[in-house]
């Protein structure tokens, strides 16, 4: 069992100081950095902070404001009681980030130990789990398949629903590397089709090496290949709509392709063959993936379905990839219990999956990552941009309209409890790559810069264009400003030889390294934020007779998100 790391009672003073402390700073958590200079967010700043700030050098920003464990703080000069206050009290209240060994690390130390010896390759998982898989989620999906697998034991449970299970690479460690019995459930079609093929690959890869006699791993001989499902999951549908969903797809009655290879016959077959396992319902943007375990052996390039599909790259999957269900098991209202899981959940989805996890009977456990804070719904804000809209569904699921933010009674209750959606987005930065850039005097740290001037000239023509949308400009960095404002400018539709006063553009310039304090300043609350909203999670599941932890899992400089919120129910 579960052990809490606080308290009820110190859960909900945690959560009091947290909100009053945001409350009293929303203005620096609030601003929006490309403001900088027509807000003049400088000057909202005190007097006395101003003067102590507006010297200090890149590196010193790093280990003076920003970093919790640096030991050695040198002032330049004396500060003032109050900006003390400020960052002690931000690093105090937010949970700790690092995680196990790599606690005390210096902001340096990028890169797990796993992949000291390959910068792409984790020394922990072999191959076959490795293929189509990036560097970042090697590392996630092994680390969370090994918790979620020990929270099967605790629960007796050998089945999980992997929801946002993208192109299923936490699918595959969890069904073939820890012999666990996986629903996986998925928005977008495109990436369930590409789940499914790779699960093809994996059975072929396996069959080649068992051949070999030099495998190390092979698939239990009792278990089936994770079954796919293509749904959108709606937020505001009961828990038995969403086992529903789940139980709602048929599996091929073929059964899946042998390891040695689907005929093209197969693989051209009906659109019905193709699609027996989806569920048709609307996409969102959630997706996640997968983990593994070692295994060394040869590579499984040279099977005929495995071309080169990147994973960012989505469009060039192979459509006609049939999907492989095999006898997975799928909770239903007479099935096993399972444990659920979620990794970088976006938006409401992880809130949906606790309040799943709390009142379906079946769900024994859960494991929590979540992202996207800024997706999340409010009182204030239900429809923030960027979350897709929820499609229109029969009356009998529209059951619940609770937000994703407040969970808990608690901090409902809480004068100061409210988050702007530019607070929630504010804490999906990485603050530990900032630190990197800052010790290291990148030259990236003049974009918001660059951000900043040009908003004051669109203004200039435009009064009415605030934060216009001008999507990243490749290597911005590397240009002088006012090249960068011509490509900006005619992103939003302004002439791109606008005349930009020369004598103006370098006043602004030489206000970067301020530029960069403030933006500092509201990334030191940005954890404080995170702490909030997951805080809230764990005072609902409370509230509800669950205890829960939230663990560090993943290395921070490396994933960024890296909280996973763990809970099983008490037996009995």
């Amino acid at each position: 069992m579960l052990t809490p790391t606080l308290s009820a009672g110190q859960q909900r003073d945690l959560a009091e100081r947290l909100s009053a402390f945001l409350s009293h700073y929303s203005h620096v958590s609030d601003s929006y950095i490309i403001e900088f200079f027509t807000e003049d967010l400088w000057h909202t700043l005190p007097d006395t902070w101003q003067q102590v700030l507006q010297d200090l050098s890149y590196p010193q920003i790093a280990d003076l404001l920003l970093d919790a464990t640096h030991g050695d703080r040198r002032y330049p000069s004396v500060w003032p009681l109050s900006l003390l206050a400020f960052r002690a009290t931000a690093h105090a209240l937010a949970f700790p980030r690092e995680c196990g060994r790599e606690q005390g690390r210096t902001a340096s130390s990028v890169k797990p130990e796993e992949f000291q010896e390959n910068q792409s390759q984790s020394s922990l998982l072999g191959h076959i789990f490795r293929k189509h898989v990036k560097p970042k989620k090697q590392h996630e999906i092994r680390k969370l398949g090994m918790l979620v697998k020990r929270l099967c034991e605790q629960t007796d449970c050998s089945s999980v629903v992997d929801v946002g299970s993208g192109q299923g690479h936490l699918t595959r460690f969890l069904s073939f590397g820890l012999g666990l019995s996986v629903t996986a459930i998925e928005a977008d079609h495109t990436l369930v089709a590409m789940a499914s093929r790779f699960d093809q690959q994996l059975l072929w890869a396996l069959e080649k090496e068992k051949q070999k006699k030099s495998c190390s791993f092979l698939v239990p001989a009792s278990q089936s290949s994770p079954r796919h499902v293509a749904g959108w999951v709606n937020p505001k549908a009961s828990w038995e709509a969403f086992i529903k969903q789940l139980s709602a797809a048929d599996c091929v009655s073929e059964g899946s392709p042998t390891p040695s290879g689907p005929s093209k016959k197969k693989l051209r077959g009906s659109e019905h063959e193709r699609s027996a396992c989806v569920v048709q319902t609307p996409s969102c943007c959630a997706s996640t993936d997968s983990d593994s375990r070692s295994l060394d052996s040869e590579s499984t390039s040279q099977h005929p379905l495995n071309t080169s599909v990147e994973e960012s790259s989505a469009e060039n999957c192979c459509s006609c990839a049939q999907p492989v269900c095999q006898e997975a098991v799928c909770p239903q209202e007479n099935s096993p219990d399972f444990v659920l899981t979620g990794l970088h959940a976006c938006g409401d989805l992880s809130a949906t999956l606790l309040r799943h996890f709390v009142n379906c009977p079946h769900v024994r456990g859960i494991t929590s990552v979540a992202c996207c804070y800024m997706k999340i719904t409010t009182k204030e804000n239900p429809s923030p941009p960027g979350r897709v809209a929820a499609p229109q569904t029969s009356g009998q699921e529209e059951l619940h309209s609770e937000f994703g933010y407040p969970m808990s009674s608690w901090v409902q209750g809480l004068p100061e409890h409210q988050l702007s959606y530019k607070a929630r987005e504010g804490a999906c930065h990485a603050i530990e790559d900032y630190v990197r850039r800052l010790r290291e005097e990148s030259e990236l740290l003049k974009t918001h810069c660059y951000r900043a001037m040009l908003e004051t000239f669109i203004r200039d023509t435009r009064p009415d264009l605030r934060r216009a949308g001008i999507q990243t400009i490749k290597k911005a960095h590397l240009l002088p400003f006012t090249e960068y404002a011509r490509l900006g400018l005619a992103r939003v539709s302004l002439p791109p030889e606008m005349p930009l006063d020369p004598e103006r553009v370098e006043a602004m310039l030489r206000q970067q390294s301020r530029v960069v304090v403030y933006f500092s300043l509201s990334l030191l609350l940005a954890p404080v934020v995170e702490t909030l909203v997951l805080l809230d999670r764990m005072i609902y599941l409370q509230e509800n007779g669950v205890d829960s932890q939230l663990v560090p899992l993943f290395n921070p400089n490396f994933s960024p998100r890296n909280f996973v919120l763990v809970a099983l129910k008490p037996r009995g």
